[in-house]
């Protein structure tokens, strides 16, 4: 049953091969006269699922960085490819030699293919700290509060010892009090986040209040949950599933599981026992209960999972499917944060987003009559 519900998946993806083999063969001879068709089929059919391969034999393991990249191929080639073929069907109809204008509509395609991967490989890797200031009235709070977060690590993989070193050194740069990370910290296995001691390496973020984080969903994909939770206790990172906690007697935290738990409390559960006059802050990784935090008196909360699509034009669906793919909402006394991510889930790519992390600057002074919020991005 499961593999005929499979069927059409496999059929539509190995037509998108099919369709990408056909252009690249077609201009392959051409360009160069090549001829060696079932060389060529091997190769591009490696080509294809490398990112499986590699993933599933770790002497390949770098079929898994090509087969990454891929996936950017084949999301932007689709885009292309369709046009160059129009182009060349219009032109057909000129006196210009049909090979030359397929030869040359073929440059175009792959100069733009390559832009494209190093301009994304660049906004991947090279991450932006973008600030806020927002004000939260509560009586008696007389504070000021400023506040660390990323989201959407993926640690392990491409994202690895470097990206989580430039992470600790940005986010100590500029001193916060507390350091929430939103969920998705490892990239589904724990094995390379600890084989590559990056547990070790987060152990180094400082904040006077603590550090703390929430399941995302590749956390459950991976299925290391309690193995996750302790190894980040290690380094003195704590994981909220589903718990409220009063840091320094003056902000409530609610971490929640994720929503790929179906067991996971209602927010209306998780704040039965709130004490009103405290701020109330909320981790959710999936921003997909905004409009229930505000109704339960939530005054701020931050999420990830989006990566506003990570590669345009996708962020034209995440904005369809949340209310807040990315940015600020302030929506009641709720101020609501999504992050586009600090890392990239499959290809170390990022086009129309960038890797991101979050300075929020928050004051509680009650007799404050409006709050101004402020975003800037500061390259490091």
């Amino acid at each position: 049953m499961k593999i005929l519900q499979a069927l059409p998946i496999f059929l539509i993806i190995n037509g998108v091969f099919l369709y990408l083999g056909w252009n690249g063969w077609v201009w392959l001879k051409v360009a160069f006269g090549f001829e060696h068709f079932w060389l060529y089929l091997i190769l591009f059919s490696v080509l294809c699922y490398s990112y499986v391969i590699g993933r599933s034999v770790k002497m390949l393991s770098v079929l898994r960085i090509i087969g990454a990249y891929w996936f950017g191929v084949i999301q932007y080639g689709l885009l292309l490819l369709p046009v160059a073929n129009l182009v060349v069907l219009l032109v057909g109809f000129t006196d210009i030699e049909g090979q030359a204008i397929i030869f040359w509509t073929g440059v175009v395609v792959l100069l733009s293919l390559a832009i494209l991967l190093l301009i994304g490989t660049y906004n991947a890797y090279s991450p932006v700290i973008r600030t806020y200031e927002i004000h939260i009235p509560k009586p008696n709070s007389d504070i000021h509060l400023r506040l660390g977060v990323a989201s959407d690590m993926h640690f392990g993989g491409l994202s690895g010892i470097s990206h989580a070193k430039k992470m600790v050194q940005f986010i100590n740069s500029f001193k916060p009090d507390l350091i929430l990370l939103p969920g998705d910290v490892i990239d589904d296995q724990l094995e390379p986040f600890i084989s590559k001691n990056i547990g070790n390496i987060m152990s180094e973020l400082q904040a006077s209040l603590g550090v703390y984080g929430v399941l995302g969903n590749h956390e459950y994909y991976g299925g290391d949950i309690p193995e996750y939770i302790e190894e980040m206790k290690k380094q003195n990172i704590s994981i909220l599933t589903d718990d409220i906690i009063i840091i320094n007697d003056t902000i409530q935290l609610i971490g929640r599981k994720d929503k790929t738990d179906r067991n996971r409390k209602t927010i209306q559960e998780l704040t039965n026992d709130i004490d009103p006059n405290l701020p109330l802050f909320m981790m959710d990784h999936q921003p997909a209960e905004i409009m229930e935090a505000r109704e339960m008196g939530v005054d701020f909360i931050v999420s990830g999972h989006t990566h506003r699509g990570q590669m345009a034009p996708n962020h034209l669906i995440t904005k369809k499917i949340f209310e807040l793919d990315w940015g600020y909402l302030k929506k009641g006394q709720l101020h609501a944060f999504v992050s586009s991510g600090y890392g990239f889930w499959g290809p170390p790519l990022r086009i129309g987003s960038r890797s991101e992390i979050l300075q929020i600057d928050i004051t509680f002074h009650e007799n404050r009559t409006h709050s101004d919020q402020k975003d800037s991005d500061k390259n490091q």
